[in-house]
């Protein structure tokens, strides 16, 4: 093994090109046995509640966040429990990819399961703030692999053609959590105890295992024998940590001028340098090189990259925006929210449904995020700001464009890799649509900072929304020059690519 590549050696090279690891076995593709429609819904509905613990957890913890720190005191530390996840789950995102390429996908998941559960029940017991801080992170680094292991499964058990049926579950996941996290969060805090949001995770964390334990078995393999580029994921995760770290901390903890925030930023661009040398020079890179040359999975992460990031940073954004220019409650702004909400799914489900049916799949979600894009322009245009129910009409108009393009970049990229790169490719499709919601949630932040303090509060969020309008045009540039590759109806054609 030539000198300087650093490994896990997990199979032979000798290896035939087509065979499978069965445990101790390889296995020819074609022996396995085919699932069952009831197996195939049975793990569905396992995954989904994995991926349920790790979406919920991103969202129930901010209402419930006063009351943990009035109990467990150092008010200060108190966003670095959201922090602390956030970084760690997104650092982590498209290891989960890589090993569930090397290891396989049950032994990933589950591995991931037991990491967040026991992260949960660590937050649960922690008796300070800086514990649960460390268990929160603890945490994340289960919650990163929940979500696009989840996806990758199941891109194993259904066809490209079939799949964007299951991507509006997917959807539905989200939105469920967006919209259930903060009540939930709030109610249990105020009537129970803060600790009850973490204990919930244990019930369903030991239901998800036992779910997916077994009928995970039955799941077709594509292991095959790679080396686990340890210095380039290590390259990867201090160059994502520094530059999220930055974000967080400029403009409030930091000026953004700062020695800390300008040493974070110089720091992570030296790290993602050395990571894209380490791409170029690896004997087997972090990322394959012939996965990062693949245009559907190039543009089809920087669409997904731009609208989601969007999406995450409107939706932070929003409730603030309806209580200072019309007035709301917080708990009205979180009902005008919505409207915002269903659009998503409704976007989801009407480019699934015209993904599965039609060979030009790329039309309805172009129209899609053109409408975004256009709707939060009149967003941004109006001096006065919008009436308060056109506004309500054009955030579902919004949502569903945002909505569209979220399955039809993950079924179009899973489409396009062979099957033992799924996981590699799916998982850095999730971590640069987490890192774009980082970037545009402190861009946003940073460019409302700014404006608030030259008065007007409702003008102050013009820029906002522009910056949103342009993202959403850039996605539609970036999803336009993405190739639209016919839909394998098989779920292991992509052997065939070879």
């Amino acid at each position: 093994m030539a000198a300087g590549v650093v490994g896990l050696r997990v199979a032979s090279r000798q290896e035939l090109p087509h065979e499978r690891l069965m445990g101790d076995k390889t296995t020819e593709s074609a022996g396995a046995a085919p699932l069952t429609h009831r197996e195939i819904l049975l793990i569905v509905i396992g995954i989904l509640l994995a991926m349920l613990l790790a979406a919920l957890d991103q969202t129930i913890v901010v209402t419930a966040m006063p009351t943990i720190g009035r109990e467990l005191g150092n008010v200060a530390y108190l966003p670095w429990v959201v922090t602390a996840y956030l970084l760690a789950s997104t650092a982590v995102t498209p290891l989960y990819g890589k090993v569930s390429d090397i290891v396989g996908r049950r032994k990933t998941l589950l591995f991931a399961i037991c990491v967040f559960t026991l992260g949960s029940v660590a937050c649960a017991l922690s008796p300070s703030m800086i514990v649960l801080i460390v268990s929160r992170a603890l945490q994340g680094l289960g919650g990163g692999g929940l979500i696009s292991l989840a996806q990758t499964i199941i891109a194993d058990i259904v066809s490209p053609r079939e799949r964007p049926r299951y991507q509006i579950y997917v959807a539905g996941v989200f939105v469920t959590s967006s919209v259930a996290g903060p009540l939930l969060g709030g109610v249990l805090a105020e009537h129970a105890h803060w600790s009850v949001i973490f204990w919930l995770n244990l019930p369903m964390g030991i239901m998800a295992f036992l779910m997916t334990n077994g009928l995970l078995k039955k799941l077709p393999r594509h292991e095959r024998p790679h080396q686990l580029d340890f210095l380039g994921a290590a390259l990867m995760v201090a160059a994502t940590v520094s530059l999220m770290l930055a974000l967080n901390w400029g403009g409030h903890q930091y000026g953004w001028t700062s020695s800390v925030i300008v040493g974070l930023l110089v720091l992570s661009v030296v790290a993602w340098v050395l990571f894209v040398l380490r791409l170029r020079t690896a004997l087997e890179p972090f990322i394959p090189t012939e996965v990062l040359r693949n245009e559907v999975v190039t543009y089809g992460v920087l669409t997904a990259t731009m609208a989601m990031g969007t999406f995450i940073g409107v939706t932070a954004y929003l409730p603030i925006y309806m209580e200072r220019a019309y007035g709301l409650s917080s708990s009205n702004s979180g009902l005008a929210l919505i409207p915002f909400m269903v659009g998503t799914v409704t976007g989801a489900t009407l480019a699934s449904r015209s993904m599965a049916s039609v060979a030009h799949y790329k039309r309805w979600p172009m129209v899609g995020l053109g409408i975004a894009a256009l709707g939060l322009g009149v967003i941004a245009l109006m001096p006065a700001g919008v009436p308060l129910w056109a506004l309500e009409v054009l955030l579902p108009c919004i949502s569903i464009g945002l909505g569209s393009i979220l399955p039809t970049t993950t079924v179009a990229i899973q489409n396009a890799v062979l099957p033992h790169q799924m996981g590699t490719a799916t998982g850095t499709m999730n971590f640069f649509r987490s890192l774009g919601g980082a970037l545009l949630v402190a861009g946003f932040g940073a460019i409302l900072f700014v404006q608030l303090q030259e008065g007007n509060e409702v003008s102050a969020f013009r820029p906002v929304f522009g910056v949103a309008a342009a993202a959403m045009a850039l996605a539609l540039a970036f999803f336009w020059h993405m190739p639209e590759k016919p839909l394998r109806s098989k779920v292991h054609g992509a052997e065939a690519m070879e």
